[in-house]
């Protein structure tokens, strides 16, 4: 009986920590992820965080970027660039739970320009697939100083 008590309690403590990692948490794990692996500027893990068939409106890029060959070609100044990604504020809305959006401010920052923030916005659509959740969409764009 003793063991029986032992393992549901261990049970009941794993689901526990389970559910409280849901859709939203686990999208927003990718997504601070997607800022840490910029910001060591590995493009190949970087890529590696979005679907095969992504969409990606790059911040500073006037196309569409579509697929993993694209999206890779999009980064291709980003390995030992010394470019970083910080985290401003952020929203989280989930559609089901298997699709997140994520959106809100993020700073981009280059060694060569004395890392100097450049404020921009970003909108990233997650997507649980196989098990595993990536991004399908993500939307870049500068942020401007005032309202236009």
């Amino acid at each position: 009986m003793k063991h029986l008590v032992l393992a549901l309690a261990i049970w009941l403590g794993a689901s526990a920590v389970a559910a409280v990692a849901g859709p939203a948490e686990e999208a927003n794990a990718v997504i601070e992820q997607w800022s840490a692996t910029y910001s060591a500027n590995d493009r190949d893990a970087l890529v590696g965080l979005y679907a095969s068939d992504a969409i990606l409106l790059g911040t500073t890029s006037p196309v569409i970027s579509e697929g993993t060959e694209e999206i890779r070609k999009y980064f291709q100044e980003l390995p030992g660039s010394g470019r970083k990604n910080t985290i401003v504020e952020r929203r989280t809305i989930v559609l089901s739970e298997t699709s997140v959006v994520g959106t809100g401010f993020y700073n981009f920052a280059r060694a060569a320009e004395n890392d100097t923030p450049r404020p921009s916005r970003f909108t990233m659509v997650l997507a649980k697939r196989d098990g595993r959740w990536t991004i399908v969409h993500h939307h870049s764009s500068p942020l401007s100083a005032v309202r236009q």
